[in-house]
């Protein structure tokens, strides 16, 4: 089969395509002919910035077929259409996946479907969720045309927000976050981010953190889950009662996976009912894995960027 590696740290160029043996699954473990590959943000900055030995491999969110089932395995068979997170070899023709970290891919629901929705939704639905917000707030998204922003837009107008605002890093992504549902839009060097909301869901951090704080209301709540950084001052807190959270989808998959499911479940509910849709910017072939990666690290994209095996 074809895989993904890269031998040393470094920009999109470093990516090597290889062939190797398909693998087989162990104990607990399921083989999926993957169809369709999800590249994040996190994922390209591991592969600039390093943190794992080398040579090394490309974790994914991955949907495809089943193949094979490990020993150990109940619950999915040969032939069953699924999707889920691999953590290595996810830029493959075949990924192996932990049962645990796997779903079904309903009816109707197409592989790319899959990807962009699912993990992208559960971030965006759990990020939103850490906010505890209640019918009729206001939210305001950063990051809003991105692969979990456009669906965080969504499902804030899904729940019932009063009134939900898309930021962006240029003007030329305004008409895409407005077709999401968005009532205003706002670009990163903007003076103002006009009239100050409940709800920030932050999903760029870094220096844009203070303007973020600063677009709250008294007594609003920023729930950051970028893997960007970041400093907020004190001060910035207690001068308008403000608060802030740190939200990770992988803590509630180890402890809370009956919420997990719960959100699932959610996410494929809205999209049936058509109020839920997740965008594909772009569907490259394997062999252009470095692209997909330039159009995440440039932040081009307009929804989800996949890799097609």
């Amino acid at each position: 089969m074809r895989r993904v590696r890269y031998h040393e740290n470094g920009g999109p160029e470093v990516l090597r395509l290889e062939h190797t043996d398909t693998p087989a699954p162990g104990p607990g473990e399921i083989l999926v002919r993957t169809e369709a590959v999800g590249v994040t943000l996190p994922v390209v900055r591991k592969v600039r910035e390093g943190g794992l030995p080398l040579p090394a491999s490309l974790g994914g969110e991955v949907a495809g077929k089943v193949t094979a089932v490990g020993p150990e395995v109940t619950g999915f068979a040969v032939g069953d259409r699924v999707t889920g997170l691999c953590f290595s070899d996810g830029y493959a023709d075949f990924s192996v996946l932990g049962a645990a970290m796997v779903s079904p891919v309903p009816e109707g629901a197409s592989a790319a479907d899959a990807v962009a929705l699912v993990r992208s939704g559960l971030v965006a639905l759990g990020a939103f969720e850490a906010a505890r917000p209640t019918q009729g707030e206001s939210v305001l998204v950063t990051g809003a045309a991105s692969g979990v922003g456009h669906l965080a837009v969504q499902l804030a107008k899904a729940r019932g927000a009063g009134r939900v605002v898309a930021a962006v890093s240029s003007p030329a992504k305004a008409e895409f976050v407005r077709s999401l549902g968005a009532d205003e839009v706002v670009t990163y060097g903007d003076d103002s981010w006009g009239e100050p909301v409940d709800i920030v869901l932050d999903a760029v951090g870094g220096e844009l953190l203070t303007p973020a704080m600063a677009a709250l209301a008294p007594g609003g709540r920023l729930v950051a889950y970028s893997s960007g950084g970041g400093t907020l001052q004190a001060y910035d807190l207690l001068v308008g009662a403000k608060s802030a959270v740190g939200f990770q989808i992988a803590l509630i998959a180890r402890h809370r996976p009956e919420l997990l499911e719960q959100w699932r479940r959610e996410l494929w509910e809205l999209f049936a009912a058509g109020r839920l849709r997740p965008r594909v910017h772009a569907e490259l072939p394997l062999e252009e894995a470095a692209k997909a990666h330039e159009i995440i690290e440039s932040r081009a994209n307009l929804g989800k960027v996949l890799l097609r095996p």
